[in-house]
């Protein structure tokens, strides 16, 4: 009777261990995303691709990927980047909009504002056909910044001593160890001025704009879509809908357009806790807190 209690005991911690499984499997499974969803529209219209970034600028390698699946992909006649970025690294933002410009070789390409596409975002955006933003949108910003917190006062106080072994005079220039000398601090400066240059020339040729008559605008501050629009930053108000549309017409395409939202490859809610926790805990390559941001 023991042994048979034993079994049945046996049997019913295994078929709920087994419903566990099944039950996360479900949930896992219903909140991983996919490389491409329809949005709101339904039927057989002209597709629009909505190709989404979002967040600070770090790397470029997914949304460049999505691009050039949009890009070939024959069902789509017009690409939508929806923007909602506050700026990040210049690299990245740089190869994001050569990766727009190479799109719009093939099709038309508009962007879509959402809260902010400033600094970095917006160069990105700078690159499209078009620009929809929304008369609240935070946009501009257009400068770069180099922040260096220095550290050596507080050695000092604990009577800390560092030594430094160096192949040449620059190799720990912007150290937070030590005070940073005007030579050292025109060097910064001359460089963060070079890249600030590469952002107002792309956005310049991206916008048909003059340089000089942009440089005015382009002093780090940000503006309301609104205000943007004024400068000829943007072309149109409104919203991710009203761009989606003027894209397909941009496209010469008939009927109402059908949103097709090209997603990230899918890493799902588990994996982005991973990956999360892997960041938290893991440097991130060689940048350093004096690397210039957009």
């Amino acid at each position: 009777m023991e042994k048979r209690s034993a079994v049945y005991a046996l049997l019913v911690f295994g078929g709920l261990l087994g419903l566990c499984f099944a039950f996360l499997f479900i949930i896992f499974s219903s909140l991983e995303p996919k490389v491409a969803e329809p949005g709101w529209g339904k039927g057989e219209g002209p597709r629009v691709a909505v190709v989404e970034l979002s967040g600070v600028i770090t790397e470029s390698r997914e949304l460049v990927g999505l691009l050039h699946d949009a890009r070939k992909d024959p069902k789509v006649k017009a690409i939508v980047v929806r923007i909602d970025s506050p700026g990040g690294a210049v690299a990245p933002s740089q190869e994001i909009y050569q990766a727009i410009l190479r799109a719009r070789k093939e099709k038309k390409v508009v962007c879509s504002m959402g809260t902010v596409a400033a600094s970095g975002g917006y160069y990105v955006a700078a690159a499209c056909d078009r620009i929809w933003a929304s008369p609240g949108t935070i946009t501009g910003s257009i400068g770069v910044i180099s922040q260096m917190p220095h550290v050596h006062k507080l050695l000092d106080l604990m009577k800390i001593d560092v030594d430094t072994i160096k192949s040449g005079a620059l190799k720990d220039v912007g150290s937070p160890l030590r005070p940073m000398s005007s030579d050292e601090r025109g060097y910064f400066q001359k460089f963060t001025d070079g890249i600030y240059e590469q952002f107002l020339e792309d956005v310049a040729s991206g916008r048909k704009l003059d340089k000089d008559k942009l440089r005015k605008v382009a002093d780090g501050r940000i503006l309301s879509g609104a205000e943007a629009k004024q400068h000829g930053l943007v072309d149109e108000l409104g919203n991710l809908e009203d761009a989606i549309d003027g894209a397909a017409k941009l496209a010469g395409v008939a009927g109402e357009p059908v949103p097709l939202f090209r997603r990230r490859p899918g890493r799902g809610l588990l994996g982005e806790l991973l990956r999360g926790a892997a960041e938290s805990v893991t440097p991130r390559g060689s940048v350093e807190l004096r690397d210039p941001r957009l």
